[in-house]
């Protein structure tokens, strides 16, 4: 039965509050978790779901608020610290030895001892109980490594019993499994919470997030949205709150999706079934000259992932790609560059801006990569590429000899857009290019995309802000649990029709 919500919180967090160099990850926010409850936390790539959980577990420290477990305030410094105040935890990435036993991992730190030392047969006794517990019969003896990964998670969570966790925090934990282990661990939460352990829940599955809920909890850019009986919430409303709603200067920007296409001839780039095992189902995808394609889904949907075998950073085992008409091998960055392709990652800081580079050196990277280390890029020619570029782009300051790192989130944004406008693409791949950057800069971007599809450049645009999406794109593909389930015209579509057709598409269970 779900948490009585009349029942005081195990874990009380208020006003959490967490600054990095030049971002507020958190601000303000309000979390309480009861016993005998599954709480899933909800939010977007950089919604601050992360954070939060690190702040509960010890990993980050807080600059302002306060955690209270049973009633009593507490200050976390290291993961020992909640380990000891009963917070346990259990990562996508499973946190354990795999070159020790099943019942070493489970009772590690917490053996039988004897005055002989471990008393190994009723270490792997207590260890066994412990997975009968949870509905596992297991050899105790048995190397970790050697099991599945479903369940190595599960043995994590029997540990998390021995040191008697009354949280359990679930970060990502069904993502690598298949629906057969996820009921599996579905039923050894649903135990769990019978038994009054609270269970902090993190999916990016939306159908699992409202199978397993009691409440939910959504936050966007590291403020609290809300908090939400999972019963009344349904998924286009979940959804909605997810990615929120545009500021009003950006919603002033002029749409340009409604341009006619001219879809007669070849697509710049055409790919048909491209795929990878256990990241991607294969997917027909194309975009012709001119055209803004708009790929939207929520977090772990495989936009991501689709891009990059597009362009090589990932290697597809399945599907053909066409450039212009013509067969293409782009199977490396490098490929793709020399097919007139270019890319800018979602992650800017580790794959794209080098922070100890100038604002010209990271222009000019591009056109260097292209020519190879044999022609390097003259200086007047870098100079004219580099001096162009940061004043159609509004890069401020406009000082080319400034370090990148030393750059706004906004202005790196620009930077990297700039080096790939220098290598003169006929296709440009833009993963998340406004996100985490202020709205003056969010509008710039968004306006310089719409003035280069019109003079001709292909655009495949990734965003969670759907608004941006349906602002600039003609054609939106749409992609649900690493699929795509839709390729839907703009301009026959609007905000909430695109919001339900992603929380309800291929959902056996729409609410």
């Amino acid at each position: 039965m779900p948490a009585d919500t009349e029942v005081p919180p195990v874990v009380e967090m208020t006003g959490i509050t967490i600054r990095f160099p030049g971002v507020l990850a958190l601000d303000g926010v309000d979390f309480a978790l009861r016993p005998g409850e599954v709480h899933s936390l909800m939010g977007e790539n950089g919604a601050g779901k992360s954070t939060l959980i690190k702040a509960l577990t010890g990993v980050y420290p807080i600059d302002a608020g306060e955690i209270a477990v049973a009633g009593r305030r507490s200050v976390f410094t290291t993961t020992a610290d909640a380990q000891r105040a009963g917070i346990s935890t259990v990562y996508q990435e499973v946190n354990l030895c795999p070159n020790l036993s099943v019942g070493e991992n489970i009772m590690l730190g917490h053996e039988h001892r004897s005055a002989r030392g471990i008393d190994w047969k009723a270490t792997h006794r207590e260890a066994a109980a412990h997975l009968e517990s949870l509905g596992l019969e297991l050899d105790t003896r048995s190397q970790l490594s050697t099991h599945s990964i479903a369940i190595q998670q599960l043995v994590a969570i029997s540990r998390a019993i021995v040191l008697d966790a009354k949280v359990l925090v679930l970060d990502e934990p069904t993502s690598s499994l298949d629906r057969g282990e996820v009921e599996r661990l579905f039923a050894v939460i649903r135990d769990l919470r019978g038994k009054g352990v609270a269970i902090l829940f993190v999916s990016h599955f939306l159908d699992q997030v409202f199978e397993i809920s009691d409440r939910i909890t959504v936050l966007r850019n590291g403020r609290l949205v809300g908090e939400y009986a999972a019963p009344e919430l349904t998924r286009a409303q979940l959804v909605s709150k997810m990615i929120g709603r545009e500021l009003d200067e950006l919603a002033a920007l002029s749409s340009v999706a409604d341009r006619d296409i001219d879809r007669a001839g070849n697509p710049v780039l055409r790919a048909t079934g491209i795929g990878r095992r256990g990241t991607l189902e294969p997917v027909d995808i194309d975009a012709y000259e001119g055209e803004v394609v708009g790929i939207a889904g929520l977090l772990g949907s495989g936009r991501t992932e689709l891009v990059r075998l597009l362009y090589g950073a990932d290697r597809a085992d399945s599907g053909e790609i066409q450039v212009n008409g013509k067969p293409a091998r782009i199977h490396t960055p490098r490929h793709a560059i020399d097919h007139r392709i270019a890319f800018s990652s979602e992650d800017r800081r580790a794959e794209g801006i080098i922070p100890d580079l100038t604002v010209a050196e990271n222009i000019v990277l591009g056109v260097q990569a292209k020519r190879g280390a044999v022609r390097r890029v003259r200086k007047g020619e870098a100079d004219a590429i580099v001096a162009e570029l940061i004043q159609a782009l509004g890069v401020r300051p406009a000082d080319p000899t400034m370090l990148a790192g030393n750059l706004s989130g906004g202005n790196q944004q620009k930077v990297l857009l700039a080096r790939w406008l220098a290598t003169a693409p006929e296709l440009l791949v833009l993963d998340e290019p406004t996100r985490g950057i202020d709205v003056g800069a969010k509008a710039d971007i968004q306006r310089k995309v719409a003035e280069l599809s019109a003079k001709g450049l292909s655009v495949i645009f990734i965003s969670s802000e759907l608004e941006e999406v349906l602002r600039l794109a003609q054609r939106v593909v749409v992609m649900r649990d690493r699929r795509k389930i839709g390729d839907l015209d703009s301009s026959e579509i609007d905000l909430d029709g695109l919001i339900d057709f992603i929380a309800h598409n291929g959902s056996e269970t729409a609410a």
